[in-house]
């Protein structure tokens, strides 16, 4: 009877060694009857639509978020590290080898960028550089940027927590789960569009449903998302760091 009882436990220890190794996998499968739901927010048993809305709602109403990654717009791709919250953002920014500090306070946006981009940035139609005086005297510094540029427009996006999100976390095609999933260390539930043509999104398992892991549709980046709900220091650069261009800025 004692031998019979020590196989049982070798065997049960076993499947449990098992069951630990499929868990701690690209896909949280579980092992024999357990529940892959078991422990979390309950979000992975519900409808594709729903765990989306419910993500959505989430993200809109975290306090900030960092958000990091790539992503393609207009054939163009840029490299985010970015801190955004209800009144700005910062972060870096870097595209086709040019990189670049964005802060936003309010309405009030600054790049930051090093003389070189500034000498880049500025060069003419006909291939003579820019002013390397005033390449000089932009680089290292925070510039402020007119409104009424059109690089306002261009970079202001990628500062603002609502705009940039509800743009981004949108999934095309018909919806539907695509199994349990874990991305650092935090346990999700990934729902696809069109089986994965329209875009992935894994939708974390643990408290508050936030996006974790965002692969848009047609190669158009993958992007993390996480610090929901932390806070940051936002304020303005100091003076002495500041350059008032006053005028449109070096087109690129």
């Amino acid at each position: 009877m004692t031998a019979i009882l020590q196989g049982r436990t070798r065997r049960a220890a076993l499947v449990g060694a098992m069951c630990a190794l499929v868990v701690t996998g690209t896909g949280l499968t579980g092992c024999g009857s357990e529940d892959p739901d078991a422990g979390t927010n309950g979000v992975g048993k519900l409808p594709a639509s729903t765990i989306q809305s419910k993500s959505r709602t989430a993200a809109t109403s975290a306090e900030a978020v960092r958000l990091a990654g790539t992503v393609v717009s207009n054939g163009r791709t840029y490299k985010l590290d970015m801190r955004l919250k209800a009144d700005g953002g910062t972060g870096s920014v870097t595209s086709q080898g040019a990189g670049f500090k964005l802060l936003r306070v309010g309405e009030h946006l600054f790049l930051k960028a090093g003389a070189e981009f500034w000498s880049h940035q500025g060069d003419k139609s006909d291939g003579t550089s820019a002013d390397t005086a005033a390449a000089d005297k932009l680089g290292g510094k925070y510039v402020k940027v007119p409104t009424g540029d059109p690089a306002y427009k261009r970079f202001i996006s990628f500062t603002d927590k609502d705009v940039l999100l509800e743009g981004l976390l949108t999934l095309h095609g018909t919806l539907a789960t695509d199994g349990h999933h874990e991305q650092s260390g935090v346990r999700t539930i990934r729902i696809t569009g069109d089986k994965g043509a329209g875009g992935t999104l894994d939708v974390s398992l643990k408290g508050t449903p936030y996006p974790v892991l965002l692969v848009r549709a047609g190669g158009a980046g993958t992007l993390r998302l996480t610090d929901w709900g932390k806070g940051f220091a936002l304020a303005e650069p100091a003076k002495d760091e500041t350059v008032d261009y006053g005028r449109q800025l070096p087109t690129s």
